[in-house]
This record gives structure tokens, sequence and C-alpha cells, in this order.
């Protein structure tokens, strides 16, 4: 899911580059198209709108009829503003619940029975560190976040020893389309995250392929992020009094 650019798009052709037959899906027809016939026989793509039944369901039924179960299924899809919730609309916060969380529920569940009579199987979950540390003037986003790591542990307790594997992947900053869509959203960027380096797709493309090829239940990616989450881990005072000081005001 979320396949139509950005990190998503990138994965897709790195996956295809080492052999992988991918299918892509996203909201938007025009960019998957493009995108597929880029990469070429090795991609097919469906639109869907993940937090609608009907549209999950086509998806479904697409994927059966074209290649079977799929082996690994990324959960890339995600959106939302970063505000304070009283500037946040109901609608507003639909759509970020909607986007990742849900989404990624539906399109996980997809296949999941499936994978689990076959005992073999990998779920990938794409996150912001806003999942484990959250910063000021980014309640919906930030909760939306945190539903996506909520099923990616439920899961983790309900799938041991059935063969079928979720990871979570927590990526800092990323050079993508987010800021452009999501105006304000730099401005609000914790002081903090400046020591932390900015990742390109493509860097984030490799490492969601090196987890699809060797699963693993948690990346926090890069090395200064991984430190940061550490430290929350042993001292969440810290790292809740850093991120506040040092958070934009608005």
């Amino acid at each position: 899911m979320g396949a139509s650019s950005g990190v998503g798009a990138a994965t897709a052709k790195e996956l295809s580059r080492r052999g992988w037959t991918v299918v892509l899906s996203a909201r938007s027809e025009d960019r998957l198209a493009s995108l597929a016939q880029s990469i070429g026989p090795n991609a097919s793509y469906k639109a869907c709108d993940a937090t609608l039944s009907s549209d999950v369901a086509e998806l479904e039924a697409f994927v059966r009829r074209r290649h079977g179960i799929p082996d690994v299924v990324i959960n890339c899809a995600g959106l939302g503003q970063w505000k304070r919730l009283q500037d946040t609309s109901p609608d507003e916060l639909r759509l970020m619940i909607g986007s990742p969380y849900l989404a990624a529920a539906n399109a996980s569940r997809m296949f999941l029975s499936d994978m689990l009579d076959r005992r073999s199987g990998t779920l990938i979950h794409v996150n912001s560190p806003a999942c484990y540390m959250a910063w000021p003037s980014a309640v919906g986003y930030t909760a939306s976040r945190f539903a996506l790591r909520g099923l990616h542990e439920a899961l983790s307790q309900d799938l041991a020893g059935s063969g079928v594997r979720t990871c979570h992947v927590v990526f800092g900053r990323i050079d993508s389309e987010y800021f452009d869509h999501n105006p304000g959203a730099a401005e609000r960027m914790p002081g903090i995250a400046a020591i932390i380096r900015i990742l390109t797709v493509e860097e984030c493309a490799t490492v969601l392929a090196d987890v699809a090829t060797k699963p693993r239940k948690l990346v926090v990616h890069p090395s200064m992020l991984r430190f940061f989450y550490w430290i929350n881990l042993v001292a969440p005072w810290l790292t809740r009094w850093l991120l506040r000081v040092t958070g934009a005001r608005s």
C-alpha cells in the first residue's frame, strides 16, 4: 500500500530490480500506471483506498486472480498534517486514523488467513518516530502512528510461532513529497531532529527490500534515530522534555 510515490514507489522499483514480482496499490491510478510502466513486466497495479471495504475486496480479488497469495505485504501509506487538536477538524482526524492505521490493518488481514495456513508470509509496517516519541503540535498524526505501532505489537502476539512475521520499520525524516503536501510541518520539526540525517527514498527502499528478504521485528533507521529510540526506552521523560523545549511553537 502507498506505492504511488515516495518510499513506496522506490521500494517497488528496488524489489523488482532484485527479481520480485510486485503489485502496486494506492489511491492514484494515474501514478500507479506510470510507475508500473517504468518498472516493466514484473509490476502490475490496482488502485485502492484501503479504508473502504469495497476497494479492499476488489484489490484482494485482483491479487488472488493474478498472483495468488503474496509472500510480503508492505504497508507504506500515510498522511496527516501536524496540528494541535483544537486546530484539527473531525474529518482530518478520520483521514489520519484511516491512513496509516486502518489502511494497514485492512491490507494485513487481506491474506493473513492464507499466510497462516501456509505458515509463511511477512507483513511490513512503515512508521514514523512519532509512534514512540510525541512532539508538540502533531496530535492527530501522532495518534495515528501510535495506532500503527499498536497493530504491529498486537500482531506480534497473535503470530508468535505461526511462521508469519510482522515487521515494524521506523524511519527518520525522509526527503519526499510529504513536506510539500503538508505546509508548515517542516517548521514544526523539533530542533533536535537537525542532528539526524535526512534519508533518501532510495535508501529507505533498500532497507525495506532487505527486511522483505530477511524479516526483522524492529528496524529503526538511521543510527542516530536508533540512539534516541534507546534513550527514550531508558529515560522517556528526557526525550519528552527535549522534544518539547526544542519544538517549534505555533
